[in-house]
C-alpha cells in the first residue's frame, strides 16, 4: 500500500508546532519525536484553522 501525501503543508505544520510550544522537539527529533497527543492538538488546530477560513470566505 502506497504512503499517502499530508494534507498539511510543512509551512502549516511547522507554525502550528511552534503556536502549540513543541518545535523545538520537531527540530531535534522530527516529526516522529512529537508526543501523540501533540499531533492531535496539531490536527485539532489545523482543522480550527480551516473552519476559520471557510467562516471568513462565507462572509464575503
Amino acid at each position: 500500500m502506497a504512503r499517502r501525501r499530508g494534507i498539511m503543508s510543512d509551512q502549516l505544520k511547522e507554525e502550528i508546532a511552534k503556536e502549540l510550544g513543541f518545535y523545538d522537539t520537531v527540530q531535534q527529533e522530527g516529526w516522529g519525536g512529537i508526543k501523540a497527543r501533540d499531533a492531535g492538538n496539531m490536527v485539532k488546530r489545523a482543522i480550527e484553522i480551516a473552519q476559520e477560513s471557510m467562516n471568513q470566505d462565507s462572509n464575503h
